[in-house]
């Protein structure tokens, strides 16, 4: 097995959103991990308001999720988070603290 890297990948997904589709994108990014990693923690921090407005919106839902794996997988992500509907944002950075 490839070695792996500890990540961040932080969510905001639209209020237009319900929950339930909220949570099928999660599973879907989860999985998408799971391919060739493991999540360590997943921590969704709720509705907060935006500091500027993004595609209109004012607020959106933040989830945090920490996860290791292989190089191919963030890659993966930020192709299928910059075409998926319902994110309004995403952030995917190397944990520095497991450097």
């Amino acid at each position: 097995m490839a070695e792996q890297k500890s990540y961040e990948l932080f969510f905001i997904f639209s209020m237009n959103l319900n929950e339930e589709e909220r949570e099928n994108l999660i599973k879907k990014f989860c999985d998408l991990i799971k391919n060739d990693g493991e999540i360590e923690k997943i921590d969704k921090w709720g509705k907060r308001r935006l500091a500027y407005p993004i595609k209109k919106e004012h607020e959106g839902f933040y989830v945090l999720i920490n996860f290791k794996s292989g190089s191919k997988v963030p890659a993966e992500i930020t192709r299928i988070a910059r075409i998926t509907s319902g994110i309004l944002r995403h952030l995917l950075a190397i944990n520095k603290n497991e450097i």
